[in-house]
């Protein structure tokens, strides 16, 4: 009986590996407003409406607005089960959305990390990345331009032990869920963005100081329409 529990042991171990993303939130923790849950716009009219943008006007992003596209890309909708905006492969929620923020009113220049499990922002990264980040990204002007820019990337080790040789592949579908929700919610909130998969992954892991394992997916420009 001894070596039947070890063992089961030494599986749940193997399968459940330390994620330094786990870890207490930041005392310089920024509270996000309470996200919106309806609208004046339907579902149809967000899909009809969504366009790939480039330009942005230079005003920068408020936190209401910060907030909804962080939660429209990964927010908790099921606090009990813990399931979220975007489907997610076994619910097995591998992916991690970070900001570049810029010129955001009372919220220093940096990159900070979407904590959905309590609706804020965890500071990674002090100061304006968007040039280094152009850098390595085939120089997109659409990166400097935007006051915001989100990053999302992906945790092998969260869905890997469950689906194994497909994990890479459930992780980038699952990269395609959330930024659809992020054009969408874009939408009534007079914002644009646009997709960029053009860049080179160990410069965006390098400027963005990701771990071993964490791999970026997307860069999404974020910015109010001209």
């Amino acid at each position: 009986m001894s070596i039947i529990i070890v063992g089961c042991l030494c599986f749940i171990l193997a399968c459940s590996p330390h994620d330094p993303k786990e870890e207490t939130v930041s005392m310089n923790t920024i509270e996000l407003p309470e996200p919106q849950r309806s609208g004046d716009v339907s579902v149809e009219e967000t899909m009809e409406q969504r366009r790939s943008v480039r330009e942005y006007a230079s005003t920068p992003l408020t936190l209401e607005e910060i907030g909804q596209l962080a939660w429209s890309a990964q927010g908790i909708t099921d606090p009990a089960r813990g399931f979220r905006t975007a489907p997610s492969a076994g619910a097995t929620f591998p992916m991690e959305i970070y900001f570049l923020l810029t010129g955001t009113e009372d919220v220093p220049d940096g990159v900070y990390r979407y904590r959905n499990e309590n609706h804020s922002l965890e500071p990674v990264i002090d100061g304006d990345l968007r040039h280094d980040l152009y850098q390595v990204a085939l120089q997109q002007d659409a990166i400097t331009n935007a006051p915001v820019v989100m990053v999302i990337t992906g945790v092998l080790s969260r869905i890997e032990p469950r689906y194994r040789d497909r994990a890479m592949r459930y992780m980038y579908m699952e990269a395609g869920h959330v930024s659809q929700n992020v054009y969408l919610q874009s939408v009534p909130l007079d914002i644009g963005t646009v997709v960029i998969g053009a860049f080179s992954d160990d410069g965006v892991s390098d400027v963005l100081q990701l771990d071993d394992g964490e791999y970026p997916l997307y860069i999404m420009p974020i910015g109010k329409i001209r």
